[in-house]
């Protein structure tokens, strides 16, 4: 299956839902910075009819627009009578609990949630289990008390060391780097830095790199961009900077292919390749790396559905088919992993269109 960037929130028949900017934009000023999209069914389940809502860290982040357009194909194909997108305009920790919250009141089946953080949204995720839906995380984390099943973009080992990789290769071996993060509690990038400040302090190929500073954009882009200002005022010896996510490193991008620094700091991280081909084409960033966001979504729905179904319980070794991405089993810890990451330069990036 080729997935490909919607920038447009699509509605499917009555199964699926219109998210629009606009519309969120109306809602964030009457609504004190939270928005939600509804359908016309709701998502209360009637007549044994199954739901799913999807809650991501934050509305309007064109990662999570990819997310989601994945999600609601894949929701469709695995039978949900409706699906929806609900949530926070700003990616703060308890940002999402009022929208788990709203969801267990709507009798919503099949919850699926990529935390802002893992434990904040804890005690509405148990409600919610408790009174009957299935919790699937993914993109970044809960508490695994608090889920049935995490689907993850890849290995999150293999997401660290593949960033320190290509920095390392970007700087030749040494000098001073430095990490621009989304928020400092987010799980999954909190996972891959600590894989590379372990890999960092163990492998003797890295003994000539020194990690100067972590700072947080907090998946903004106009505090991503300021951040990356700030770490090249404070550090003028900075050789790199990894920003393992899309927000970031397509800000920090922007800063530095208009300054002084532009050719002399390399940048790498996650990003996402229609975002990011401006920069690699004016050589501002050689490489970065990222898996196809879409899948992310489109397993989490069929992971919920199986869930639903009682098809799976989320033990380990429990297997489920992925529509046309295939059978996916069931690892340690009730992790569904989607695939491989991919590196992207400027032999391949036109390849890819999302």
């Amino acid at each position: 299956m080729k997935f490909t960037h919607n920038t447009s929130r699509r509605g499917r028949g009555t199964a699926l839902i219109a998210l629009t900017a606009s519309a969120a934009l109306m809602l964030s000023a009457c609504g004190g910075g939270e928005t939600a999209e509804s359908g016309a069914e709701g998502g209360s389940g009637a007549d044994g009819e199954q739901t799913i809502t999807f809650i991501p860290k934050q509305l309007n982040n064109p990662y999570t627009d990819v997310v989601l357009s994945g999600g609601e194909t894949g929701a469709e194909e695995a039978g949900f009578a409706s699906s929806e997108v609900v949530g926070p305009l700003d990616a703060s920790a308890s940002s999402q609990v009022s929208f788990i919250n709203a969801e267990t009141q709507a009798g919503t089946n099949v919850i699926t949630i990529a935390a802002n953080d893992p434990d904040a949204v804890g005690p509405a995720l148990q409600e919610a289990r408790d009174a009957g839906a299935k919790i699937v995380a993914f993109d970044s984390d809960t508490n695994p008390d608090f889920r049935d099943l995490f689907v993850s973009q890849v290995n999150a080992q293999d997401v660290g060391l593949i960033q320190l990789e290509l920095i390392a290769e970007q700087i030749g071996g040494e000098g001073d780097i430095a990490i621009l993060s989304a928020t400092a509690n987010a799980t999954n990038q909190n996972e891959w830095i600590k894989f590379m400040e372990e890999e960092l302090a163990s492998n003797p190929d890295y003994a000539d790199i020194n990690l100067v500073a972590k700072v947080y954009g907090d998946d903004d882009d106009t505090k991503s961009f300021q951040e990356a200002q700030g770490l090249l005022q404070a550090y003028p010896d900075l050789k790199g900077i990894i920003s393992p996510t899309t927000v970031g490193i397509a800000a920090t991008a922007r800063y530095l292919s208009t300054s002084e620094y532009k050719g002399e700091v390399a940048l790498t991280g996650l990003g996402l390749p229609n975002e990011m081909r401006p920069f690699v084409e004016d050589e501002t960033v050689s490489e970065f790396a990222l898996w196809d966001p879409a899948q992310l979504g489109y397993v989490a729905a069929f992971a919920g559905k199986a869930l639903a179904d009682g098809d799976i319980t989320g033990a380990v070794g429990d297997t489920f088919e992925a529509g046309e991405l295939g059978e996916r089993e069931v690892e340690e810890g009730g992790i569904v992993i989607v695939g491989p990451p991919t590196v992207f330069n400027a032999e391949n990036i036109d390849d890819y269109d999302f």
